[in-house]
């Protein structure tokens, strides 16, 4: 199986008696529901909805744990954590011992013809040697974490990247900035990062509104360009005007967050959507639960 370290993240680890009860009154992932050898994506968000920082969560020992996030926001992320900790007794701490590491099924074994020997052996490797089911894939796909000692890598950051590009997988930083996206944008309604059915958490109001409404325009889509795609950041234009922005590249293939609407109207239209001048094809990701609009027209927003 490809093993890469994905990039520059950290562990965080919050343990104590009140840790579970404290997480949950304050994190968008319901953790009744987080079972051993899981990874699951949730975030912190702002009182107005928006993503201030995002993870992977999962259990560490009885009482405890642990937060995947990215390197350069963890200070502020433990800090915001510390204000509403109140009296709880639980303990923030970094773990910067901890190596993080992903690996994922190859495309041989992937096509096996053998598809449900094939799901079966991926679950097994990703519960072995502490190894955690990333939830944000889907489970025949074999992709999982592992917080340790640094093992032997055969693939890059990019190589990780690229995976997460064909499944549609987000990731602030490189597909979007803190404050800029509502849990929706980035297909936590999708994966599992969203508790619905949990109590009240920090943004929630927003969050289930969106949901019960139905009012969510923004999404990831994958990209794929007619061409090498420009930077991270370009916009992603339909007839001249901004339907969104580019986020991961990797050579042709890219995410972006779009106006699923507006895409929506452009297709329908015959109307080209570029990005830099490259020409572009937009697709919903396999595991996402949207469709792009039927019967509506753009608003002016």
């Amino acid at each position: 199986m490809p093993t890469a370290q994905p990039g520059d993240r950290a562990a965080i680890l919050i343990e104590g008696p009140d840790a579970e009860h404290f997480l949950q009154n304050v994190l968008t992932a319901d953790l009744d529901g987080l079972a051993a050898g899981e990874a699951r994506p949730g975030a912190l968000l702002s009182p107005q909805g928006k993503i201030l920082f995002d993870f992977l969560i999962s259990r560490r020992g009885a009482d405890g744990f642990l937060l995947d996030c990215r390197a350069e926001p963890a200070g502020d992320f433990m800090r915001r954590l510390t204000l509403y900790r109140l009296r709880a007794k639980a303990v923030i701490s970094l773990a910067d011992q901890l190596v993080v590491t992903a690996r994922w099924q190859d495309d041989s074994a992937a096509s096996r013809d053998d598809s449900t020997t094939s799901q079966t052996d991926s679950t097994a490797l990703q519960t072995d040697s502490g190894w955690l089911a990333d939830l944000r894939f889907p489970q025949g796909s074999g992709v999982s974490r592992r917080y340790g000692d640094a093992v032997a890598t055969d693939a890059s950051p990019d190589d990780y990247d690229r995976l997460r590009i064909a499944h549609g997988v987000a990731e602030s930083g490189k597909d979007f900035a803190a404050g800029d996206a509502f849990p929706h944008d980035v297909l936590m309604d999708s994966n599992g990062g969203v508790g619905f059915r949990k109590g009240c958490y920090v943004g929630q109001e927003v969050v289930s509104r969106m949901q019960h409404r139905g009012t969510a325009r923004r999404r990831v889509m994958i990209v794929k360009g007619a061409g090498d795609l420009p930077a991270s950041g370009t916009e992603v234009e339909a007839g001249g005007r901004a339907i969104g922005t580019l986020g991961s590249v990797c050579g042709p293939d890219g995410l972006a967050i779009v106006r699923i609407d507006r895409v929506k109207v452009a297709q329908d239209g015959g109307v080209s959507i570029t990005a830099g001048g490259v020409a572009l094809s937009l697709s919903v990701p396999p595991s996402a639960t949207y469709t792009l609009p039927q019967g509506e027209t753009a608003d002016e927003r």
